[in-house]
């Protein structure tokens, strides 16, 4: 059976490259698939030499709706560690520019996964928000720091803690956030930044992006240890699963 591609990745020949996460049917879910196919992706973009820039894409209304049910009950029953899933630190790794064009929503490791870019733009009327602590666990994928450096600390914990979700116009002048635009100019916008990009030497940009990235690689790795500790206790819970299954019961997943 062939494999469904739920990971487009397009080039120019200015060296713009394009990753469009398109799994409708999941709504860009990170299962086990589309987390394989999306780190293959990566691999491949930091090994093209052509590349001088990245815009992340996803649906019209979905950037990422973070980890499917079948992940989380994973990690719940131990068949899967928080280690094996690397994409946080695949994305961060790009040794080119990064532009996290997230138009739709972003939940979770969704959400995460957009804040591991280097420049991120949101939709006005979209939705951001860490469902974590709804379903028993505490965050992952390098949540804990990447979310405080964008928002700032006080939001992160209100974000993280009570597990709400807040549309993109709640952050304009309160965060760290690039643009939060209408939802249709997210991507001609970072289309626009890419180009001004694209125009600078690839080996300078190479430089740079090695040195402006450095204290967002050590938070990771230090919010990763620090998560996969809390996770091998928030997962260990009986009401954990429980609250994952009744998550998406009411999702109607």
């Amino acid at each position: 059976m062939a494999t469904e591609d739920l990971i487009a990745l397009e080039q120019d020949d200015d060296g713009i490259v394009v990753l469009t996460m398109a799994d409708e049917k999941r709504r860009n879910a990170l299962g086990a698939e589309f987390v394989e196919q999306l780190t293959d992706r990566l691999n491949d973009l930091a090994a093209d030499r052509q590349a001088k820039v990245c815009v992340v894409c996803g649906l019209d209304e979905q950037f990422c709706s973070g980890g499917d049910k079948q992940m989380l009950l994973d990690l719940a029953n131990g068949k899967v560690t928080a280690t094996d899933i690397m994409l946080s630190r695949a994305m961060i790794e790009v040794p080119i520019p990064t532009i996290a064009a997230m138009a739709g929503h972003a939940v979770g490791g969704g959400l995460a996964l957009g804040l591991c870019c280097d420049i991120v733009l949101m939709g006005e009327e979209s939705s951001y928000g860490c469902s974590f602590m709804n379903m028993g666990f505490t965050p992952g994928m390098g949540t804990t720091k990447l979310l405080q450096v964008a928002v700032g600390d006080f939001i992160a914990a209100e974000m993280m803690f009570g597990g709400q979700f807040f549309r993109g116009r709640h952050f304009k002048g309160r965060s760290g956030i690039n643009y939060i635009l209408p939802r249709e100019k997210v991507v001609p916008k970072a289309m626009k930044l890419a180009q001004r990009i694209a125009e600078k030497p690839r080996a300078s940009l190479e430089l740079l992006k090695r040195n402006l990235s450095l204290g967002k690689r050590q938070a990771f790795e230090q919010s990763r240890t620090d998560e996969s500790f809390m996770h091998e206790i928030s997962f260990s819970l009986e009401e954990t699963k429980a609250l994952i299954e009744a998550h998406y019961h009411e999702a109607g997943d």
